[in-house]
């Protein structure tokens, strides 16, 4: 492989049912950075069915070309079909970096990219440079189950691929004057490269916001005490219009269900104000909610870690606290 024939930077851009992903754009917020710190191009390619108002919509947040993959078969995501589509482009278009959000989708496909093309892959991101001495990416994480953060660079094999955390990077502002260019794959799939077939999609009904974009999230942890107990986080939810997100923990214990949990191997989010229940602070989920505007801690030990990262604590019982604050909220609201 020689490095030198490969320029540019990739984003994989996700829709689902007609609707991009955020962590797309976000993606492409950064992947600008990084093209300019590279003085090179930003490019997307978009696989799907019927998709050429979206791939307008890529280039209004950033992107310069958008290679375009409309297919029948690409309608609905498959690991085969996307996995050979990319690689085959990849290939003939050498991208010196690519990226892909670290959501569901992304964390099945990048792997199987990166195998397909013999190259590495730094998975879940929640940083991403340029080093002005090589020119190499720079993909930054946080260890697993240790307060360090890693740095990690693939200097021998491209295009450098990463999947990045969602929330974790900022979108560029649309811009519907920015110009670019659409250029469409030809795609020639195999049967071998469709070995699952979709029968049947059910979408889960859900209430409420996605925890990656609620503007307001109350934080439980152990400290809440056992399912029962956790009717107080719910009713303050509610009081507020917040969404619930949780510790692995109480998820372990079945405390609470759902897909809510928020931290190194859950959710990272940025909300506007962040309440931590019963949340001692370990990395574990302080990597998630880092980036959140306004932190605020409840805990009954006042040299919880927790405490070091608020900007506002409470050491207090949170089974006597919230009812207060709830009946506050409430009160306020009447008026």
């Amino acid at each position: 492989m020689i490095c030198s024939e490969y320029h540019g930077v990739w984003v994989f851009a996700e829709q689902t049912d007609g609707r991009l992903s955020t962590v797309s754009l976000e993606l492409l917020g950064k992947g600008r950075d990084l093209a300019n710190s590279l003085n090179t191009q930003l490019s997307a390619i978009f696989l799907g069915s019927r998709i050429e108002t979206m791939a307008h919509e890529l280039i209004h947040y950033g992107a310069e070309k958008v290679y375009v993959a409309d297919e029948p078969n690409l309608g609905s995501y498959t690991t085969g079909a996307y996995t050979s589509v990319i690689a085959k482009q990849v290939l003939e278009s050498k991208p010196e970096i690519m990226l892909f959000g670290a959501s569901d989708i992304g964390r099945d496909l990048a792997p199987r990219v990166a195998k397909r093309l013999g190259t590495g892959l730094t998975a879940d991101c929640t940083e991403l440079a340029i080093e002005k001495e090589s020119g190499l990416l720079l993909s930054t994480k946080p260890g697993y189950g240790s307060s360090m953060m890693y740095t990690f660079v693939c200097a021998q094999s491209r295009p450098q691929m990463a999947t990045v955390r969602p929330s974790v990077m900022q979108a560029l502002e649309k811009d519907t004057k920015r110009k670019g260019q659409i250029i469409h794959i030809p795609v020639r799939l195999e049967a071998t490269d469709m070995p699952v077939k979709i029968v049947n999609r059910v979408k889960q009904a859900r209430k409420g916001a996605k925890l990656e974009e609620a503007r307001i999230i109350v934080g439980a942890g152990m400290g809440v005490g056992s399912a029962e107990k956790f009717a107080v986080i719910h009713q303050l939810a509610e009081a507020l219009g917040a969404e619930v997100g949780v510790t692995k923990d109480p998820l372990d214990e079945g405390w609470i269900t759902g897909d809510c949990m928020i931290g190194q191997t859950g959710k990272t989010v940025k909300p506007e104000l962040y309440i931590a229940c019963g949340i001692s602070g370990a990395i574990q989920h302080i990597s998630g909610i880092w980036d959140s505007d306004t932190i605020v801690a409840i805990n009954t030990d006042p040299r919880a870690d927790i405490f070091g990262i608020a900007d506002y604590g409470i050491v207090g019982d949170l089974h006597e606290v919230l009812p207060m604050l709830i009946e506050e909220i409430n009160k306020r609201r009447r008026v």
